[in-house]
């Protein structure tokens, strides 16, 4: 028998509502109706990223403890199916790499779970003083920014050649398809309507391992 082997070199994730059921910066904010209306319109693509990143940390002020605690939330908030679908990307010889505007420090156990070298994580890090309060985020990360995770992927794939997919569920995800093979738009936390009409594929099934027959041919 055969085995299954990687459609692309390179799979990269969204993380928040795709590997998990959450959005990081909501469970930080302790879900203010404020935060969470600016996350939902950068989600959609209403309002550009750059123009909300900032303003919800300036709001929410996270402590390295909060976002400790975040990190813990993020293991137990797994998509159904998460850890068996980035084992079996692996396994078929993928090398996955995860690209989110979320926080490094929260995303860092997520990651380590998941069996993902901290190399393949491409995140935000937060700066914090000396009494664990809030100090800020990293300015020069493109993923801040519209069309980040496209410049992240193409960056990666500069430096090896390979096919590659994304799977995301956001409009920041979506800005990323120019830089890969396919797109895999997941709908299994929340359906993006712009997502869903200009994905490659669009999964909406709740367990993540819905996206492998795209990924893997068996």
């Amino acid at each position: 028998m055969v085995p299954p082997r990687a459609r692309f070199r390179f799979v990269f994730f969204d993380v928040d509502s795709t590997l998990v059921t959450i959005e990081g910066i909501d469970v930080l904010s302790g879900n203010d109706p404020e935060i969470a209306k600016l996350t939902e319109a950068a989600m959609n693509g209403d309002i550009p990223l750059d123009q909300v990143y900032g303003r919800r940390l300036e709001i929410i002020r996270p402590t390295r403890q909060s976002v400790e605690a975040l990190g813990r939330k993020y293991l137990a908030s797994l998509v159904e199916g998460a850890g068996e679908t980035i084992a079996a990307l692996q396994d078929a010889g993928a090398s996955v790499h995860l690209v989110t505007a979320g926080i490094a420090q929260a995303i860092a156990p997520l990651a380590l779970e998941l069996g993902i070298a901290p190399r393949a994580v491409h995140a935000v890090t937060l700066s914090f003083r000396e009494d664990g309060s809030y100090e800020d985020f990293d300015r020069r990360s493109l993923l801040t920014r519209p069309g980040g995770k496209e410049l992240v992927v193409r960056d990666v794939r500069a430096r090896t050649h390979g096919r590659a997919a994304f799977v995301g569920d956001g409009v920041s995800d979506l800005e990323a398809k120019p830089a890969v093979d396919l797109f895999v738009g997941f709908g299994g936390v929340h359906t993006r309507s712009r997502v869903k009409e200009n994905a490659g594929v669009f999964v909406d099934e709740p367990r993540l391992t819905a996206v492998l027959p795209h990924l893997i041919e068996t």
